[in-house]
């Protein structure tokens, strides 16, 4: 069984000629993230993703995380990868400076983070988390606070946690009942249960900061009651050194479809201890700094998982003997099925998935990059709202696509697919929780229709909207007729997204329910038109370098033909999803009988 290889050509090509490496390394403080110090740090990344975490995805998954008398012990091998990855400095690339991170940008840290999620997705869970905590306590935490726990959590020593589920209370975090109570020393009681919680309990680190969100006695009803609390499952001395244990104790971890090397948590909180961070009743407000980081990257696992279900495919389709292929004139009685037509196709779609997802996701890292160092304040705004907007599509999108992938390569596996042995199932099963963590996909598109489209008026998207066009007509404008072609293709989809945003515009404030009806299907074309526009600049980038005799030949009429491709069999889907989005609303509302 192969192990996972790095896609080094595509990721360099996407940075530096996509979605402008260049542009970020100019902003203040990195100007030293020059070309070579990327391509560095990508070769050991991919290194470490191929000869560390890769040859543990099986094992693990196989033999799980396991539970006994509150302690979890995780699958052999993970906690000695841990260490190597903490001593390695990768957990830190984008911690701040001040606490002993690296403070690089986005935009570097987001295709090192795709390697760790394609070689393991349940290893490269703790470190993520972890990564959220520290950006949510760095925003919104005392000094005090952050002096206490950001620096052994930056430096991997500790670990980080999300703790926002609770039995009662899944997506709707109003329903939250962990008890507060405040002492006299400032610091609170906390009581409660929370579930879903991963990495809630491990034997890497010996401290682990759990951030809950909770109510403090007194508090309003709803999301408006809500704190969040930073509790330790051992306290912290003055000194730095750990007390005693805390009132947190892990009951139990959850026997799942996938990701099982991923222990996930159900947390007791008995009177632990906690410290408020920030003002009470802001606890949403803050967990929200965590939760887009953490979307962002569960986004991001989405196009990890399409390139590796695409790599075991690939290498399964090319060895593979299986009759003679249609239409293949002289081809063998017996041959590999990577000759079939059908098998190409779904090949091809595998890769210009995980192409289209990599650049859309890689493009909103160079945007929040650009939102957080840009000197020109308008410009900060702009990509922020950018940032807005397409975080829910990078996260639900990718996601769907990386459950449809999956399956495709389990479907390229024929029935060998659906044995175990072969790796491609459990790509599918890890894939699945995607589009589940940190928000459903319906809850990605509800906030995209309501949040980033219904409530501005789709300004943000208009705007997107016309960058895109310029794409569409620089490509139309071209001498190259492959580019003319997939500029037509890319103006139809654009349309049809114009056309669905519009009606959303419309009918948003005298009818939101219609909107909903539709909201998924809105996420998915805004998916599949940003995905054409990033494939087109890819296509234009790749006829300027083989115009001007660089770079690797194969590679970039690959990505051309890829480009075309995606233009050709995915870019049509736009205009029936805009149709739905506009007229399959109704449908839905009137089904109540039908269901029952």
């Amino acid at each position: 069984m192969a192990e996972y290889a790095a896609p080094l050509n595509d990721m360099r090509f996407v940075l530096k000629h996509v979605v402008g490496l260049d542009q970020v390394n100019a902003l203040p403080g990195w100007d030293e993230v020059t070309e070579d110090v990327v391509d560095a740090i990508l070769e050991e990344a991919a290194k470490f993703a191929g000869e560390v975490l890769s040859p543990l995805n099986a094992s693990g998954d196989k033999a799980g995380a396991t539970y006994s008398d509150g302690k979890v012990t995780t699958a052999p091998g993970f906690r000695d990868a841990y260490w190597q990855f903490v001593n390695g400095g990768w957990g830190n690339i984008l911690a701040p400076v001040e606490y002993g991170g690296q403070g690089l940008p986005a935009l570097l840290s987001t295709p090192v983070e795709e390697m760790w999620g394609s070689a393991n997705v349940a290893f490269k869970l703790c470190p993520m988390l972890t990564l959220g905590a520290i950006e949510a306590l760095h925003q919104n935490a005392s000094k005090e606070l952050q002096d206490r726990f950001l620096p052994k959590m930056v430096t991997g020593e500790w670990t980080g946690t999300m703790n926002l589920t609770e039995p009662q209370a899944g997506s709707d975090l109003s329903l939250v009942r962990t008890k507060a109570v405040p002492q006299a020393d400032g610091s609170y009681r906390l009581t409660g249960q929370k579930i879903f919680i991963t990495y809630g309990e491990q034997d890497y680190t010996e401290n682990i900061v759990h951030t809950v969100l909770g109510r403090v006695e007194g508090a309003p009803e709803g999301v408006k009651g809500i704190s969040l609390f930073v509790v330790p499952k051992f306290l912290v001395n003055a000194d730095g050194t750990l007390g005693a244990r805390n009132g947190v104790r892990c009951v139990s971890i959850e026997h799942k479809m996938g990701i099982h090397a991923s222990p996930t948590a159900v947390m007791a909180y008995e009177d632990a201890t906690g410290y408020l961070v920030g003002e009470a009743n802001r606890g949403l407000e803050y967990m929200f700094v965590m939760m887009n980081a953490a979307r962002l990257g569960v986004g991001l696992e989405g196009v990890s998982l399409c390139e590796r279900s695409f790599q075991r495919a690939r290498d399964w389709a090319r060895e593979r003997l299986q009759g003679r292929p249609i239409g293949v004139a002289g081809a063998a009685r017996t041959a590999p099925i990577i000759q079939h037509p059908d098998v190409k196709r779904m090949l091809l779609t595998m890769k210009a998935c995980a192409e289209a997802t990599r650049a859309l996701a890689y493009q909103v890292s160079a945007y929040l990059d650009r939102s957080r160092r840009h000197p020109e304040e308008s410009e900060r705004r702009r990509c922020q709202a950018l940032v807005d907007l397409l975080i829910p599509v990078v996260k639900g999108w990718s996601t769907e696509t990386a459950v449809e992938v999956a399956s495709l390569g389990v479907q390229v596996h024929g029935g060998m697919g659906f044995i175990e042995e072969t790796g491609a199932a459990q790509h599918l099963r890890d894939a699945r929780i995607s589009t589940i963590y940190e928000g459903t996909t319906g809850i990605q598109a509800n906030d995209l229709v309501g949040r980033k489209v219904g409530r501005e008026a789709g300004a943000t998207m208009k705007a997107l909207l016309a960058a895109m066009d310029e794409e569409a007509a620089a490509c139309r404008a071209s001498e190259d007729a492959g580019l003319r072609a997939l500029g037509v293709r890319l103006a139809a989809a654009l349309a049809a997204l114009d056309r669905a945003t519009d009606w959303i515009v419309t009918v948003y404030a005298d009818d939101p329910g219609a909107v909903a009806a539709g909201s998924v299907y809105y996420l998915e074309l805004a998916g599949i038109v940003t995905g054409g526009w990033m494939m087109a600049r890819a296509a234009r980038a790749a006829a300027r370098q083989l115009a001007a005799g660089e770079g690797d030949p194969a590679y970039l009429e690959g990505k051309r033909l890829t480009a075309a491709f995606y233009a050709e069999h995915l870019l049509p889907q736009a205009a029936a999803l805009a149709e739905t989005v506009c007229t399959g609303g109704a449908i839905v509302r009137a089904a109540d009988e039908a269901l029952l």
